[in-house]
């Protein structure tokens, strides 16, 4: 079965949903309309304004589809970024959200509707690399053992979560280095550091430590790891 097929313009998804539901052992099913683009976008009225001509569209194939007896009954989307748009628009009935159950650095830049950074009341932070401090040769910055192998930097620098006198500046393959302007962290001191992109960061670990009132509560293996093929 082929669940559905991606939004285009004009009679090509109608075209392509009949040519599913004709062909021996497929159904369609449904369309899948996540707008990425718009979802790391810093304003909310940014975001709104993309996405209500998505949802447009959206009701447009919607509508053209209902007129040749093709009623989707699954239409798909939304984002960390953007879930209050579909799901308030009557249009969607399936959400693809996902970042938010962890939170990271670049989805943590964008603004609610007041203004407010999202992982400042919206969603909180679930997901840390702990890293330590391994050299403090320079007053002014430390360097740690989270670098490059340790997360994904294609969206940006990880934060050190509850700091706002530290930074993390830069990484290289092993490590990272912290400015540290008033000479506060310690040799073997220990960070939590909120990856700038959670997805590509899981991918290189080989286990969640879940952590509950400060004790290790569990270990989820990330079972695709390593597992490219």
């Amino acid at each position: 079965m082929l669940r559905g097929v991606r939004l285009r313009r004009g009679p090509l998804r109608v075209a392509i949903a009949k040519a599913i539901e004709a062909a021996p052992g497929l159904k369609f099913t449904g369309i899948q309309a996540y707008q990425g683009a718009m979802q790391h976008l810093e304003r909310y009225e940014d975001r709104k304004a993309k996405l209500d001509a998505a949802i447009a569209q959206v009701e447009e194939a919607v509508e053209a589809l209902k007129k040749e007896g093709l009623e989707p009954e699954v239409v798909s989307g939304g984002g960390t970024g953007s879930y209050y748009f579909e799901s308030g628009s009557g249009v969607y009935n399936e959400l693809q959200c996902g970042s938010y159950a962890f939170m990271d650095a670049d989805y943590g830049r964008i603004l609610d509707k007041d203004g407010k950074r999202i992982d400042k009341g919206e969603w909180k932070n679930a997901l840390f690399i702990l890293t330590s401090v391994m050299s403090h040769t320079k007053a002014d910055k430390a360097i740690c053992d989270a670098g490059l192998k340790a997360q994904s930097v294609d969206s940006g620098l990880p934060f050190v979560y509850g700091r706002d006198d530290v930074q993390y500046v830069k990484c290289s393959d092993e490590h990272g280095v912290i400015e540290d302007p008033k000479g506060v962290l310690k040799i073997n001191q220990r960070l939590r550091l909120v990856p700038g992109h959670c997805d590509p960061t899981c991918n290189v670990h080989d286990w969640y430590v879940g952590i509950r009132n400060g004790k290790v509560e569990t270990l989820w293996p990330v079972s695709a790891r390593g597992k490219a093929y």
